[in-house]
């Protein structure tokens, strides 16, 4: 494969994750309140007792993932429907089989759950200028959460409006993605990609969401600290809980500087002093804007809440909040399922892959060919669309 795209696939494979019987997470904050203080006299009822650690805190570690179907925004098709019926369900996952069975190009961003939608039976390359890798290499969807978007917060499961500041940062950034409908990009230098074609971070929010593959994410508990461990990208995230004050606010990290505390059962997580760079959504996450370039500012700050609810359920919440990007916050919800047989592989990929002076030197050489073939009366040729464009 010559996509650079392959080398986000390091040996995911097909993992099959087992359906976990559960309801359908709720959307509004009161309502998921709702639904842990059921857990919790379910608990008092002696239907599940929360596992506590040595220094008497819930019990949250292990490994977790969620390879939901669900997308981060809800499409037009889904436009005023909060959640789906079982019916809609059970015709959905039978459409979506046959896509799987079909073996076809992979889908990122909202091309899977649309050819879903559209009744797309053999969806074609978000890549059609260098090809694609198929579905094999993509995880099994799940299909638990009832749930039309991941956004539970504006209301109509989208993201808000960006500011005109956040906007002309955006469109200061780059890919190796491409925008809907862009055409003719150019690579000249490593800054010419984002930070995720680099294999240096995914950044955050995006870290947080439910990906294609690789969506392992291990939670390591000591007295004083939580780490969350994450298996693409292989970065930890280590949330000092011991009340100390936070860093400089001029100490920026791709990542931030998170803070945790625990509100009864529930751990918050708060984290400041974002370093821009990355796009703080992805393509890898299903229903995502094409091209990773929403920009970060260093006044973003996001509030995480993980609440175990049983053995196999945790319920994750993380609201974003950047004055500089979006017109408003915003928040999504979804279900960790935990997953003690969960298979880690390594996610060997890093900053010194080849795929960057590859993109450089192909990209060269392709305008090369071009310039002289117009110096000589021929047609030039047409630029590749890059990945997600169209030509």
């Amino acid at each position: 494969m010559t996509n650079a795209a392959a080398r986000h696939v390091i040996l995911a494979g097909a993992i099959a994750f087992a359906a976990v019987a559960a309801t359908g997470i709720v959307r509004t904050t009161a309502a998921a309140q709702s639904y842990a203080a059921t857990a919790a006299s379910r608990a008092a009822a002696g239907a599940w007792v929360a596992p506590r650690t040595p220094d008497g805190h819930p019990d949250i570690h292990g490994v977790w993932a969620n390879n939901t179907v669900t997308p981060l925004e809800r499409p037009k098709q889904w436009e005023g429907k909060e959640r789906l019926t079982d019916a809609d369900i059970a015709d959905l996952q039978k459409f979506a089989a046959q896509i799987v069975e079909n073996d076809g190009d992979a889908q990122f961003g909202d091309g899977f759950i649309l050819a879903v939608l559209n009744r797309i039976a053999n969806p074609k390359s978000y890549d059609p200028g260098t090809g694609n890798y198929n579905q094999f290499w993509l995880v099994e969807r799940d299909w638990h959460d009832r749930r039309t978007s991941l956004i539970v917060d504006p209301p109509n499961g989208r993201l808000p409006e960006m500011t005109a500041e956040g906007k002309r940062l955006g469109a200061m950034m780059k890919s190796s993605w491409a925008l809907p409908g862009e055409t003719g990009q150019t690579w000249d230098a490593p800054e010419d990609f984002d930070s995720w074609d680099r294999c240096i971070t995914r950044g955050m929010p995006s870290s947080m969401m439910p990906y294609r593959y690789n969506n392992g994410l291990r939670i390591m508990q000591a007295p004083g600290y939580v780490v969350l461990d994450l298996e693409m990208i292989h970065e930890s995230r280590i949330v000092p809980l011991d009340g100390r004050p936070m860093i400089a606010k001029n100490i920026l990290h791709y990542m931030g500087e998170s803070r945790g505390r625990w509100e009864g059962n529930t751990l918050v997580v708060e984290t400041t002093n974002y370093h821009p760079g990355p796009s703080a959504t992805n393509i890898g996450v299903a229903g995502s804007p094409g091209g990773n370039r929403v920009p970060v500012s260093p006044q973003m700050k996001t509030t995480e809440r993980f609440t175990r609810l049983n053995n196999d359920m945790m319920l994750y919440e993380i609201k974003t909040e950047d004055p500089v990007v979006w017109t408003r916050p915003w928040t999504v919800r979804y279900p960790l399922l935990n997953q003690p047989k969960y298979d880690w592989w390594e996610y060997a990929c890093h900053e010194g892959n080849s795929v960057i002076p590859n993109y450089v030197s192909a990209s060269r050489a392709e305008r090369a060919k071009a310039a002289a073939e117009k110096a000589n009366g021929g047609a030039a040729p047409a630029q590749p669309a890059g990945r997600g464009g169209r030509q």
